[in-house]
C-alpha cells in the first residue's frame, strides 16, 4: 500500500467519522468496473476500496480498463457517453457497501500518472440498496433489479465520472472528480518513468488526432 493511501486512510479514521447502513445489502457483493473513451487507453495500478465498516480493501481493481479500439480510427472518443458502460472490473467480495475508492492510473496516451479519492455519498448508498422491478428484453422477464455496480470512467486530464448501475437497468450519474497528477510517475517511481506501451490501433489514432482535450 502506498504511502499517500495510508496517510489518507489513517487522517479519515482518525477523523473519527463513522457511517452506519441501516440495512444490509441485498446482495453477496457489489462490482467495480472502469472504462475509457475510443483509443485513449488506461491502466489501473491499483483501486483501493474503503467500505461504511472501514475495512480497507486493497487493489480491489487493477488493470486495463474497458475501451473501444474500432479499426481504421473510425470510433470517436470524444465527450461522455449517453449510457454509460460499468467497465471492467471485479467484484468487491466481502466487503460491505463503499464508503471512498482510491484509484492510482496511467493515461497512457498523455502519458501521465494520476490519483484521486472517490468519496461516495450516503445517496449513492441508498440507489445500490433500493429495489426496482424492471423489464429484462434478453430473457422476456420482470425482475427486482438492483444497481449494485460502480462503474468509473477515466479520460485524459485526470477527469471522472462514477455511475451505478445494474442487470436491465438505466446507469445513473452520481458524482464527477478531478484528479491530482502523481509526481512520483508510473508505479511509484518505481519504472524509472517508464509507462505502458500504447497498443498500435491507439497510438495511430492519436498520432493521426491528437487526445481531444475539451470535449470532456
Amino acid at each position: 500500500m502506498s504511502n499517500f493511501l495510508r496517510t489518507t486512510i489513517c487522517a479519515f479514521l482518525l477523523s473519527g467519522c463513522t457511517y452506519a447502513n441501516s440495512e444490509p445489502m441485498p446482495y453477496k457483493s457489489w462490482y467495480l468496473g472502469f472504462s475509457a473513451p475510443a483509443y485513449m487507453e488506461v491502466w489501473i495500478e491499483t483501486a483501493d476500496v474503503v467500505d461504511i465498516q472501514n475495512h480497507v480493501y486493497p487493489r480491489a481493481m487493477s488493470g486495463l480498463a474497458s475501451m473501444l479500439k474500432p479499426p481504421n480510427n473510425s470510433g470517436d472518443p470524444r465527450g461522455w457517453p449517453k449510457r454509460a458502460s460499468i467497465g471492467s472490473g471485479k467484484h468487491v467480495t466481502g466487503a460491505d457497501l463503499p464508503k471512498q475508492i482510491y484509484v492510482r492510473w496511467q493515461s497512457q496516451v498523455e502519458p501521465q500518472t494520476y490519483l484521486m479519492v472517490v468519496k461516495i455519498p450516503e445517496a449513492t448508498r441508498e440507489i445500490m440498496l433500493k429495489g426496482e422491478k424492471v423489464f429484462c428484453a434478453a430473457d422476456g422477464k420482470w425482475i427486482t433489479g438492483y444497481r449494485q455496480s460502480i462503474g468509473i470512467r477515466l479520460v485524459p486530464g485526470g477527469i471522472a465520472k462514477v455511475w451505478v448501475g445494474g442487470p436491465c437497468m438505466t446507469p445513473i450519474e452520481v458524482t464527477a472528480v478531478k484528479a491530482v497528477i502523481d509526481p512520483r510517475g508510473p508505479y511509484e517511481g518505481k519504472s524509472g518513468g517508464h509507462y505502458r506501451p500504447l497498443s498500435a490501433v491507439s497510438k495511430a489514432y492519436v498520432e493521426k488526432f491528437g487526445v481531444p482535450y475539451g470535449s470532456w
